[in-house]
């Protein structure tokens, strides 16, 4: 029985996440005869409290599930903690606590924020990656890559602290170059780790036809990440101690051949200590150890200026047989083809700057059609355009693609080079000279070498009581107990790996898990996978678009192709939320001072009201501004829901008859429906709130008059409950049962709409005469077009603009306007 009352979203909303999880409402059943569907949102890291960033992500995402439940459909909605990781570390070692301790805490406080939110999580599901029962799968799946060859180990470049005496991550370098712990200078250095062969996956992990919708710009992102290349390898010859040796390089221009006049090596490149002349040795020692200290990123920069070093040696070009110089220069880099370029300054930008900078010859060898020969030496930047060949010996005058095929077949032929891809994707470095990880499940053992460990001793444990050494150095390497164990080949001693696993590999295939996360026998049953995967719907941030989702999706595809899943990608959809800002416009930072926390306002005007504001201020895929003030505008709105459906449904009984008013709030009943669905549908939450805002207001209008005592009225009272539901999911549930309900709205049907109850019965017709407004007419929306032309001829007013003109046609833009096009006589 419904009664007046005021209001209270702290009383109601405790009660219904308390009933929500008695019932076990948000579980998803595995036995379900619905349509599944798996939505998902990016699981956060444990960092202690959600922000409002998490709100704004997280309130129009579980909206979007509440209304695909209402739907008819079998959600999947789980939550999890992605819960290793450095920042764990630091503060386990700033605070004098354990990593676990102090991530465990956190996720206790977390997991309370998120259930006041009142989202339907499925928290049966909950993933925890710091905990054995995950982390033993990470490890099982760790092991089927290195089965299957695609986990190695080799020697990789990593930045190192001369002052700690260890490896430190990029987020422990400071933007200066040093290290965050004893502010040394980081260097580069290479070490023994562990990589994955993503590298092997490059070419179909840019096929994304298996993609249902994903933004194109994060297709496009990975893509250029990936870096596909088409081009030719060519081998340059040199003398090294008597004896000819050949060093290859990988060219998308292998039409320029001619215009190579110098040739650059890679600073960590080698041969760089073989050929480098005496006389240049110092000077290159000291560059090399100056490009270690950079990060590829200031190395690739366009805006730094070129630098570089001769070596005192030359190379011998393939194909015109003439002898180069060698220098090296920090933006050539390893990772990209053989860590060796040609120099090629008329027609690479970055070469010619490099030449210009040196005094290297800039010589022309493509020359675009109708353009005039000139001196390089006089150009204010490369001329990178396809072209006529000059300057190239017997290939002088072939043109564009012809050029290349003709050059590349010339050197198969002469076997000097070949037709090549390339890819700028490199190899996945997973191995964490750290603590608070995944241990890598290897096993050194005098005798055999490197062992994995037999699955059936997993997990490797990760101490949970170590002892942080001040150089910052992982306490792994320090824990006899962890460290020391016998060999599973011959039971001799052995050693353990102590490098942990990248935070990455956790979040790879944590929606795997999802679907079973309780299962001791194995990481899923192929019965769940079948069951759940792939994700329907993924919901995160953009700065994901390359790293977390490249690495997901190639998980997928070399877990597919070892047969322990059917399917070639994790997540059919993909949308990306926008940024929470200040109130200021500016990104939320505590350096800036604009950063606000959720808590307080929860407390003061409750959850409904914050979830409704965060969907409002903005379209879900651009963000907007957080201002507290316009949390006041939600909560009047939802105040006036609160009235209107306790005084509506008190002082109706729906026995009026119906009346031409009654009927048009049927059709705004209907037209709402069909607004609201199609917005949520495509996540335009905020102007569905503006419709629910509008249909609210109208509602109000019709008290106390004879209209709300109508059928139509009580419907819409119900309606507008159901639709507003998905967003403010603790009072639409209140309301639902005062007027009469037993089960959860949440459990009900979604609304449906008649289309013909859409459409207005009349419209307003524009009537022009050679494109000016001369009148305007209400027509009925049944109107014909032969109708409309006759009764804009007709029209007295329309007569009189006519006159003695001849009409040359009528132009009809149906339930719009009608264009009298005329000729003076």
């Amino acid at each position: 029985m419904i009664t007046r009352t005021k209001y209270n979203p702290k009383e109601i909303e405790k009660k219904w996440q308390e009933q929500w999880e008695a019932e076990h409402l948000y579980t998803a059943s595995d036995d379900s005869p619905k349509p599944k569907f798996y939505h998902l949102v990016m699981f956060p890291y444990p960092s202690g409290d959600l922000h409002m960033g998490h709100w704004y992500n997280y309130s129009p995402f579980d909206t979007y599930g509440r209304f695909k439940r209402m739907q008819g459909f079998n959600v999947m909605q789980p939550i999890g903690f992605d819960a290793f990781g450095l920042p764990a570390e630091n503060a386990a070692i700033k605070r004098g606590i354990q990593a676990r301790t102090w991530t465990l805490s956190n996720i206790e406080n977390m997991r309370k924020q998120l259930q006041a939110m009142g989202a339907q999580w499925d928290w049966k599901r909950e993933v925890i990656t710091c905990l054995p029962d995950y982390y033993k799968w990470t490890q099982w799946l760790f092991l089927q890559f290195y089965k299957q060859g695609l986990a190695y180990r080799t020697k990789a470049p990593a930045n190192w602290c001369p002052g700690c005496n260890t490896t430190l991550a990029n987020e422990q370098v400071l933007a200066d170059g040093t290290c965050e712990r004893c502010g040394s200078l980081v260097i580069r250095k290479e070490i023994d780790q562990w990589l994955l062969k993503i590298s092997s996956y490059a070419e179909r992990l840019l096929d994304f036809s298996e993609v249902i919708d994903w933004p194109e710009k994060t297709i496009t992102m990975q893509r250029n990440w990936i870096g596909r290349s088409e081009g030719a390898e060519l081998r340059f010859t040199i003398e090294v101690a008597g004896e000819r040796e050949e060093i290859p390089v990988f060219t998308t221009r292998p039409d320029t051949i001619y215009g190579a006049t110098f040739f650059v090596l890679a600073p960590e490149h080698p041969w760089v200590e073989k050929i480098t002349t005496p006389a240049q040795q110092e000077a290159v020692l000291a560059y090399v150890e100056q490009a270690r200290r950079m990060t590829e990123i200031e190395r690739m920069s366009t805006e730094k200026e070129k630098s570089g070093v001769f070596t005192g040696s030359y190379v011998t070009n393939p194909i015109s047989g003439e002898q180069v110089p060698v220098w090296i220069a920090d933006y050539v880099l390893m990772g990209y083809g053989a860590g060796a370029i040609m120099g090629v300054p008329a027609h690479d930008q970055r070469d010619f700057e490099f030449a210009r900078k040196f005094g290297i010859e800039i010589r022309e060898v493509v020359r675009p059609e109708g353009e005039e020969p000139g001196d390089p030496a006089t150009w204010d930047a490369a001329r990178e355009a396809l072209g006529r060949l000059v300057n190239s010996g017997p290939f002088d005058g072939a043109t564009g693609p012809e050029a290349k095929e003709k050059i590349v077949a010339f050197a198969e032929q002469q076997g000097i080079g070949k037709a090549m891809i390339n890819y700028r994707l490199r190899d996945w470095l997973i191995s964490r000279q750290r603590y608070w990880g995944a241990p890598i499940p290897i096993v050194y053992c005098p005798e055999h070498g490197t062992v994995p460990v037999p699955e059936d001793q997993l997990p490797v444990w990760l101490p949970e009581n170590v002892q942080f050494k001040a150089t910052g150095e992982s306490p792994l390497r320090y824990e006899p107990d962890f460290v020391n164990t016998t060999c599973p080949v011959c039971g001799g001693p052995a050693t353990r790996e102590t490098d942990t696993m990248d935070t990455f590999i956790d979040s790879s295939w944590y929606y795997l898990r999802y679907a079973d996360p309780h299962n001791s026998e194995e990481a899923w049953s192929a019965a769940k996978m079948q069951q759940w995967l792939p994700v329907d719907q993924y919901v995160g941030g953009v700065e994901h678009a390359i790293l977390h989702l490249l690495y997901s999706r190639f998980f997928v595809k070399a877990l597919h192709d070892m047969g322990h899943v059917t399917f070639d990608e994790p997540f059919k959809r993909l949308l990306h939320q926008g940024m929470v800002l200040g109130s200021d416009g500016q990104k939320m930072s505590k350096s800036r001072g604009n950063v606000e926390a959720p808590d307080q306002y929860v407390e003061k005007y409750g959850a409904d009201t914050v979830r409704c504001y965060m969907m409002f201020i903005g379209p879900f895929e651009a963000g907007g501004s957080f201002r507290a003030d316009n949390l006041e505008g939600i909560w009047r709105f939802l105040n006036r829901v609160w009235t209107l459906v306790s005084d509506g449904w008190l002082n109706g009984a729906g026995s009026a008859s119906e009346t031409k008013e009654s009927q048009a709030i049927e059709r705004l009943r209907n037209k709402t429906i069909k607004k609201v669905t199609d917005d949520l549908s495509h996540f335009r939450f905020n102007t569905a709130l503006a419709a629910l805002m509008e249909f609210n207001n109208t509602l109000i209008k019709q008290q106390p008059t004879e209209v709300a005592q109508s059928a139509a009225f009580q419907r819409s009272l119900e309606t507008l409950l159901q639709l507003l539901a998905p967003m403010a999911p603790h009072l639409t549930d209140e309301l639902w049962h005062q007027i009469g309900h037993s089960q959860s709205i949440h459990t009900s049907n979604w609304p449906t709409f008649e289309e013909r109850l859409t459409i207005d019965e009349s419209f307003t017709l524009v009537l022009q005469v050679n494109g000016k407004i001369r009148e305007r007419i209400d027509v009925d929306a049944s109107i014909s077009e032969d109708e409309v032309r006759e009764l804009a001829l007709s029209n007295p007013r329309i007569q009189s603009f006519i006159g003695d003109s001849t009409v040359q046609k009528v132009i009809y833009i149906p339930r719009k306007l009608v264009n009298i096009v005329v000729r003076p006589a």
